[in-house]
This record gives structure tokens, sequence and C-alpha cells, in this order.
């Protein structure tokens, strides 16, 4: 499984052959000018753990190009679905085993609304269980209790947990998630993007290294191979 990272929540994943774009917000992100282009990404599917602006910019675009198949909660997959896009619905809880492997939708404490005011429903993540990797997405979340859940039922590769704090946990509370978890490897997102949730990077991996956990924060367009 490789894992590229383009910048907020923006993840793409390469596995079994398939491709997967995770909250693609990358056309108005100027730190992915000339790095990323929408316009060329080779796309089956599309997770989207809510409705924000900054997770489904992109969305409609590369859907409509690619004919990738949007992956969502009921009510997101819904809205697009309604525009005459191909998608899967999923909601809290519930599995689905694809051509690519199986996805979990998982709880996330957040909001989610489109940016035309339409409701997104409740916000979630995914654990991805895919050539014999498994991989958990956060998407946008506070420190929740539910996460100790999910090591009852899988053993993580890899948690992918945002870290810029003001929308979302910040570094302190990521690495109890990363301990609740029961995950030592942790992609960073969620930050930097703009003033609101920007980071200093050596002081985040050294509050992650004090709990004997890995943090690791990509350069856009910058992979990792599990």
């Amino acid at each position: 499984m490789k894992i590229t990272f383009y910048g907020q929540n923006s993840l793409y994943i390469e596995t079994e052959g398939k491709k997967l774009l995770v909250d693609p917000f990358i056309s108005p992100n100027e730190a992915t000018k000339g790095i990323v282009d929408i316009d060329t990404l080779e796309v089956d599917y599309i997770l989207v753990t809510h409705a924000h602006q900054d997770h489904v910019y992109d969305v409609e675009a590369i859907a409509k190009r690619t004919n990738a198949v949007i992956v969502s909660n009921a009510e997101i997959a819904s809205y697009y679905a309604d525009k005459g896009f191909e998608t899967h619905p999923m909601n809290h809880g519930g599995s689905w085993n694809f051509d690519f492997g199986s996805l979990k939708y998982v709880i996330a404490l957040h909001s989610s609304t489109f940016p035309d005011g339409k409701s997104g429903g409740l916000p979630g993540g995914f654990v991805l269980v895919s050539g014999g990797k498994t991989v958990y997405i956060a998407g946008d979340t506070s420190l929740t209790m539910d996460m100790k859940l999910i090591p009852m039922f899988f053993k993580l590769d890899l948690a992918i947990l945002p870290i810029g704090d003001n929308f979302t946990m910040g570094l302190d509370e990521a690495v109890v998630a990363a301990e609740f978890v029961d995950c030592n490897k942790v992609l960073g997102c969620h930050y930097d993007t703009f003033g609101y949730i920007e980071i200093d990077h050596d002081k985040a991996k050294e509050t992650f290294s004090q709990k004997g956990k890995e943090l690791i924060l990509l350069n856009i367009g910058e992979s990792i191979d599990l």
C-alpha cells in the first residue's frame, strides 16, 4: 500500500491495483500548485469523511472525469447521487467488502455541512483493510472514547490523525488518540494549510516521540509505503 499526501486531509492511496482518493481539497490549496494536478489523477474511489469545503472541494470535478465511486455516509452519498454520480452509502459501524479490500465507517466528533448549506449528516472516519495492511483514517475529529473500540477489532499498521488543533485535536490529544487505537505509527494531517492550524513540526514530532510513537509529517506529494 502506497499513501501519498496532497495537503490538508487529501490522501492518495494505491492498493490492490486500485486508486483511492480521500477528502480531495487540492485545487484551492496554493501549496499544491505545480505538484498535484487533479486533471491527471487516476481515481477509482473517492472517500469522503464529511462535507466541509476543505474536504469536498474537488470531489465533483474528479468524479465527473474519472467516474470514481464516491464512498461516504448516507447523506453525503445521496447528495452526490442526486447529481448523477455513482456512490456507495455507509453509516457508522457498517463495513463493506470492495474490490480493493474492506472499509468500516467509524465515528468522528466534528460538524458536517456542505458549502451550499445542505446537511452532510454525521461526520466519520474509515478503517481500511487492504493488501495485508490496516489503516485508520480518522477524518476531522476531537479525541473520543469511541476510538478505544478500534483495536478491539483491528490491529492497525498506521493511524492517520488530525493534529492542527483549533478545528480538531491538537498534538497532546492526538498522542492519546494513538494510544487509544493502539498504534505507534501516525501520519499527521489537517495542519499548516492556513493560519489557524499551523504547527511547529519539531515540537510535534517530539511530542509523539516522548510517548514512544512515530509522527510522520509528509511534504505535499511525498509518499510512504506500508
